[in-house]
């Protein structure tokens, strides 16, 4: 199945993570002149959603990432190709901020909401990205959640469910991007993340349940950020994403 690479934590180059998988097209990108951090995000969004265009129809497509950000490019190249999916989203953290909400300004914490239609006002269009509808999207092992987070969630469509609870009668219907950020392990079964959560679902837990859904046979792009701090020197991030890779 094809392998897509974005070596990037935002806009920090990851070269550990570009040589992560050797048969992989890796993709880079270079800062356009002046850019502001969001427009470099958005050539490398296009940069991913023409990747996974070229090789949609091919099988499964993975996409490794250095942060959740990038999936917009993912669920961008899906619906370039004709596939409209359907999202299951494990993470830690929700994701959900907006420009307004971030009292941060990480964008990394507004991954989730873009893909469910939110719009930066420093991103362009995003491309033409339509959003996934709320009641198409899951959340799984989120539990490191803002106030403002807690609050849209509380109105929102989006089904929050255990990791370890999640099987197939929780999912949505149609083709599925199934995107897992690492952090929604437990900190202390997977050490040198960059935003630790414990506790937390074992590494273990995490991969049974990827599985599950992988098993329904509807899974149309696999998206995993290795969201791990490059400084801390462990093979437990990297082993964990074979194993993915190989699920």
């Amino acid at each position: 199945m094809p392998v897509v690479v974005a070596p990037y934590h935002l806009d920090e180059y990851l070269p550990s993570l570009a040589t992560a998988v050797p048969s992989a097209e890796v993709v880079l990108g270079a800062p356009p002149d002046g850019a502001t951090p969001w427009a470099f995000f958005g050539s490398l969004r296009e940069l991913v959603a023409g990747a996974v265009e070229r090789v949609s129809g091919h099988g499964r497509i993975d996409v490794v990432t250095g942060d959740c950000l990038l999936a917009a490019g993912t669920v961008l190249g899906l619906q370039r190709a004709g596939v409209d999916p359907a999202v299951v989203w494990f993470d830690a953290h929700g994701d959900l901020h907006t420009v307004d909400s971030s009292t941060s300004g990480y964008a990394g914490g507004m991954a989730l909401r873009v893909v469910a239609g939110h719009r930066p006002p420093e991103w362009d269009d995003v491309g033409g990205l339509r959003g996934v509808e709320e009641d198409r999207v899951v959340l799984a092992g989120a539990r490191d959640l803002d106030p403002p987070e807690v609050e849209f969630l509380a109105g929102s469509a989006i089904t929050r469910v255990p990791v370890e609870e999640l099987d197939a009668a929780a999912l949505p219907a149609g083709p599925l991007l199934l995107h897992v950020d690492v952090d929604v392990v437990d900190a202390t079964d997977l050490p040198g993340l960059r935003f630790p959560v414990t506790p937390g679902p074992s590494a273990a837990d995490v991969v049974d349940a990827v599985r599950r859904v992988i098993a329904t046979g509807r899974v149309v792009a696999f998206d995993i950020a290795c969201a791990w701090d490059p400084e801390v020197v462990t093979d437990a991030g990297p082993r964990l994403l074979r194993t993915l890779l190989e699920s």
